[in-house]
């Protein structure tokens, strides 16, 4: 860890601040959904729309870094998400649902910012250092676990309207960032070599290395981004646990997000990348069977399994892909990479508060089953059909 470069470390500062961001919302947002919407079932929308927003904004985010630089866009980012803020702020004054939704919808584009940080990070240090410098910049996740939930109750009285001041300190943490990634410094590729050489994305997405990796951080995010925003509806709203709670058990499962995050430099060393994806899914499968019950230790224990599968397979994915392309190739592939893995986030989070109010907690849980299997599937016959040195 001590051979990594400044840039890793900056990025890893700043991930806390900008995750800050997401865990707020996925905190507060189906709870301020629920007093807003016209319907129940729409009460996680705010969720979902921040997932649709990442996955709308990825490749406007990457070409604009390969235009301009990764800094630039880093820097501009932090503004942006200070001027969305007050968006959000507005909402909750007019007590507009769907102003608040286009808020969170907004917020996407820092998401996408956001997690173009563990690229850059593997752009900042040597090939046999990927895994340790993406497991080092979100190690920054594990702050965001208490900075997100405890900014959103802090500030929840401090005006007449419930949750401006929690907006408000939101708009500090990228205040910081700002501060922080102004000391960041690394080269762009120039669009124009881009363009020149580099391979066609047809035949970049047919390779098994990429379909394995694209696969395996696809249904992680997928999984988790499903269970993780139907928990505070199901914990709070319908089984009637209190706020702090709920907040206990989304922040113990964020904590899990990130915590492996320091060991799994050693994980990948002992047991290669398809393996250590594959324990992420059986953490998974444990999830559902232990998170079946609705009494807190369950709903505890499954949301830290949770976050430990979710850990293996999108550190797992993030650490191969590299070897699905060239420098010259990096923009275009990590762009269909991140848009894939939150399109398909943003359908798994907007359908998750449907499915928890009209077929309920168990629905939820099984239906992850089938996908969990599928993947289970490829990662055994990759494990099995390429050399063990190489993975």
């Amino acid at each position: 860890m001590h051979l990594l470069p400044r840039n890793v470390w900056l990025l890893a500062i700043s991930l806390s601040l900008f995750m800050s961001l997401a865990v707020f919302v996925i905190f507060l947002g189906g709870i301020i959904g629920q007093s807003l919407a016209p319907n129940p079932s729409m009460s996680t929308l705010p969720v979902a729309m921040l997932v649709v927003g990442t996955a709308v904004s990825v490749t406007l985010i990457t070409h604009a870094m390969s235009k301009f630089g990764r800094r630039s866009v880093f820097l501009g980012s932090c503004i942006y998400a200070v001027v969305v803020i007050a968006i959000a702020i507005i909402a909750l004054e007019l007590q507009s649902f769907y102003l608040f939704c286009l808020s969170t919808l907004l917020f996407g584009a820092v998401a996408a910012t956001m997690h173009q940080f563990r690229f850059a990070a593997i752009e900042s240090v040597d090939e046999t250092l990927n895994a340790t410098a993406a497991s080092t910049v979100l190690i920054g996740g594990l702050f965001s676990a208490f900075l997100g939930p405890e900014i959103a109750v802090l500030g929840k009285d401090w005006f007449d309207t419930a949750f401006v001041g929690s907006f408000l300190l939101l708009s500090i943490c990228f205040i910081l960032a700002f501060l922080l990634l102004w000391f960041y410094h690394a080269d762009c590729t120039p669009e124009l070599r881009q363009r020149q050489s580099g391979r066609s994305l047809r035949i970049i997405i047919k390779q098994p290395v990429f379909i394995v990796a694209v696969s395996s951080a696809t249904l992680g995010y997928i999984i988790m981004s499903y269970i993780m925003t139907a928990t505070p509806m199901s914990m709070h709203v319908i089984d009637g646990f209190s706020l702090t709670q709920t907040k206990f058990v989304i922040q113990s499962h964020v904590i899990a997000m990130f915590l492996p995050s320091l060991f799994t430099p050693i994980a990948v060393k002992l047991f290669g990348l398809s393996k250590m994806m594959i324990i992420g899914i059986v953490l998974y499968l444990a999830c559902v069977v232990i998170g079946y019950s609705h009494n807190l230790h369950n709903y505890w224990v499954a949301l830290i399994l949770l976050g430990f599968g979710w850990n293996f397979l999108f550190i797992g994915g993030t650490s191969l892909l590299p070897r699905a392309y060239n420098d010259i190739e990096k923009f275009k592939v990590q762009s269909v990479n991140d848009f894939l893995i939150f399109a398909m986030q943003g359908t798994a989070s907007l359908s998750a508060g449907w499915f928890v109010f009209n077929f309920g907690w168990e629905f939820v849980l099984l239906s992850c089953i089938p996908l969990l299997l599928i993947q289970l599937i490829i990662l055994l016959w990759w494990l099995r059909n390429k050399p063990t040195h190489t993975i």
